[in-house]
């Protein structure tokens, strides 16, 4: 290579803006399609904020990528703007409970979200102090900085603990703040989590209860459509997204994945040089995002863990059939050849069962309990949620 060959792109001939098609990326108002009622009783929920009144709590339910954190955030930023012309501080934080799942975790990030040290002379440390610090210097920011706050906890399911709930959904009546409001908008994938609820937070924190749908495949083209000037004029074929809106409607309704799926398309024609993002590089893009998903989803379990998932995957495959579910002893049986072919010593049938219900929390797997009467006794089965074929291929990865 000489010195005037050139090592990078200088111009990217597929994507004029990337950023639109990032999951992290929060859009515009005339960008979040498909969620026009749920935003406006969002809005309806915490209206008497913008008048210094206390918001009510919602809890939002709904399965991945159906808008709960989107519609939240945006919902809470216009509340803080509408606020603010009415003469009213407002403001918002968000808590991402599956990396904040501890009290302390939790109410330090929101203390630190709500902070102006420069205006309150108030230190929030990443650790070394006591919960019970964090929250006396949490309640004297909001006294000090704010009329009404909105906290949005999402993923609220991965919570060790109410114990929080209980803190903010009850701080006022408790004396612990006189001068602020506090709204709670938890938010979950699972539509039970309520019911594990300890009663006295059920009874404050679910005032509002709201439930996202699936998108359907008119409404995942629509926001696809609404990304789509991440690409260059005239890149994408016509047929791109109403083929990547039918394959995401038809497996889950999840937006997140469809336009993982969308960018997925468009860097599978970068990386073969192609004009175009056509057809058939959705149906590759579709498997990459899956793959790519998954491998993040199981990213730093343990061995056993995975050895466990592996004899469900191999089952599964075995069986040529749709939604098989097998039996916690018929998993344990292949688990223990898995050992065997890595080497490794097996766990008790007990600590598979407990490595069987971190999968289903994960929802990488369902479990289902049943009773087989008097002669059989009750007995779970297992019914793997991801594609065999998707697991199969990242977990051959990741066992050596």
């Amino acid at each position: 290579m000489t010195d005037t060959d050139d090592l990078f792109i200088r111009e990217d001939p597929i994507f004029v803006n990337k950023e639109l098609l990032e999951i992290n990326h929060l859009p515009d108002e005339g960008r979040i399609v498909g969620r026009d009622e749920e935003i406006g009783q969002l809005a309806n929920a915490v209206n008497p904020a913008i008048f210094g009144q206390s918001p009510s709590n919602v809890l939002i339910y709904g399965k991945t990528g159906t808008g709960k954190s989107l519609c939240a955030k945006y919902v809470s930023g216009r509340l803080i703007q509408t606020a603010e012309e009415e003469g009213i501080t407002a403001a918002y934080a968000y808590v991402d409970c599956a990396q904040d799942s501890t009290e302390t975790q939790a109410v330090q990030t929101i203390a630190s979200a709500l902070n102006d040290p420069d205006l309150t002379d108030i230190n929030i440390p990443d650790k070394g102090i006591s919960t019970a610090t964090y929250y006396k210097r949490l309640w004297k920011i909001l006294d000090m900085r704010y009329d009404v706050v909105l906290v949005i906890l999402d993923e609220i399911d991965k919570l060790d603990n109410d114990d929080i709930l209980m803190q903010l959904s009850r701080a006022g009546e408790a004396g612990k703040l006189t001068e602020c409001k506090v709204g709670v908008i938890g938010i979950s994938n699972k539509i039970k989590y309520k019911d594990r609820m300890d009663e006295r937070v059920k009874s404050s924190l679910c005032e509002r209860e709201f439930v996202f749908p699936p998108y359907d495949a008119q409404q995942l083209g629509n926001i696809m459509q609404a990304r789509s000037d991440a690409f260059r004029e005239g890149v994408l074929d016509d047929s791109v997204i109403p083929r990547a809106a039918a394959l995401a409607a038809r497996e889950h309704g999840d937006a997140r994945k469809a336009i993982d799926i969308l960018r997925y398309a468009g860097e599978i024609a970068q990386s073969t040089d192609a004009n175009t993002v056509r057809e058939e590089f959705v149906v590759q893009a579709r498997q990459r995002a899956e793959t790519d998903r998954f491998r993040e989803l199981i990213r730093g379990s343990t061995p056993h863990s995975r050895y466990v998932l592996q004899a469900l995957t191999v089952l599964s495959l075995n069986e040529h059939t749709d939604d098989e579910a097998f039996r916690t002893t018929r998993i344990y049986e292949l688990y223990q050849q898995v050992c065997r072919q890595e080497g490794s010593e097996s766990l008790s049938l007990r600590r598979v069962r407990d490595l069987l219900k971190e999968h289903a929390f994960l929802d990488v797997i369902e479990q289902s309990r049943y009773s087989g009467g008097s002669a059989e006794g009750s007995y779970t089965e297992h019914r793997l949620l991801e594609d065999p074929e998707v697991v199969r291929s990242v977990l051959a990865d990741t066992i050596d």
